[in-house]
């Protein structure tokens, strides 16, 4: 990829979630692996979970050389009864893990659309079920739901994924309504296409759905509609996720925090 990039702003001081637990799907890498070390950085007690054992232990080296606490947790988020005990006792919820198969409805295999719509909407479903009795004893609590771009508008060719994230939208909308009287909040972050391994991957799946080069991909599809052409960095959808967590978003609830570089103004 040849977009430039952009230099992540430094981690904010205003963030204070010492004496917190803070769980973060999909973590080994990429927005979660961003979102698990700024919440530590921030003084939370991050259990990280995603299948990559191997990434997650490089993530808690990582956090421990900036002084921060990371646990480890590998687990498979379609064991949907071990994701929901793995959340007991959150503070803080973050929503992350994802993954995406490029391909016409047509010829888009059932055991993928089944899987997606696992992993991205009832795991969380099942992970914010969890987490709820601990946020509503103590009377606070922070959901973030990491969307997409893809929450608010659909491409051709990610039926699945469009599909999860979409119902991501009204699950993060209903638990913000539930919530809101125990004092938790629930939203969503909506980035366009972000420098990462998932987006990395699709090149080559977007390319053959629209039949163009490899090279072309970038400009003429991921980055087509946005206004600022470039991709997003993980650190900037770190932040906004640490924006919600913090006192200043305490009224910020039910609604999606949009970081598409001008996608949606169309």
């Amino acid at each position: 990829m040849t977009a430039s990039r952009a230099v992540p702003a430094p981690h904010a001081s205003s963030l204070d979630l010492g004496g917190r637990t803070a769980l973060v799907t999909g973590a080994a890498g990429g927005i979660g692996r961003a979102c698990a070390l700024r919440l530590a950085a921030a003084g939370a007690k991050v259990r990280a979970v995603d299948r990559d054992a191997a990434g997650l232990e490089s993530l808690a080296e990582a956090a421990r050389g900036l002084g921060g606490a990371v646990e480890p947790h590998v687990l498979d988020l379609t064991d949907l009864d071990a994701a929901e005990l793995a959340a007991a006792g959150t503070d803080v919820l973050v929503n992350n893990a994802g993954l995406q198969l490029v391909r016409p409805i047509e010829e888009f295999p059932p055991d993928v659309f089944h899987t997606v719509l696992t992993v991205m909407l009832e795991a969380p479903f099942r992970l914010i079920r969890g987490a709820l009795p601990h946020m509503y004893g103590q009377g606070w609590g922070r959901i973030v739901n990491v969307s997409s771009v893809h929450g608010l508008r659909a491409s051709a060719y990610k039926s699945a994924y469009v599909a999860a994230k979409h119902g991501l939208e009204g699950l993060s909308k209903t638990a913000a309504l539930e919530g809101a009287s125990h004092g938790v909040t629930s939203n969503c972050v909506n980035p366009g296409y972000v420098r990462t391994p998932l987006v990395e991957k699709q090149i080559a799946d977007q390319a053959r759905a629209h039949g163009i080069p490899e090279e072309r991909v970038l400009s003429e599809v991921m980055l087509q509609d946005s206004a600022v052409k470039r991709l997003i960095e993980p650190e900037e959808v770190a932040e906004a996720v640490a924006y919600l967590c913090g006192p200043q978003a305490s009224f910020v609830t039910g609604t999606s925090l949009v970081l598409d570089g001008g996608w949606t103004a169309h």
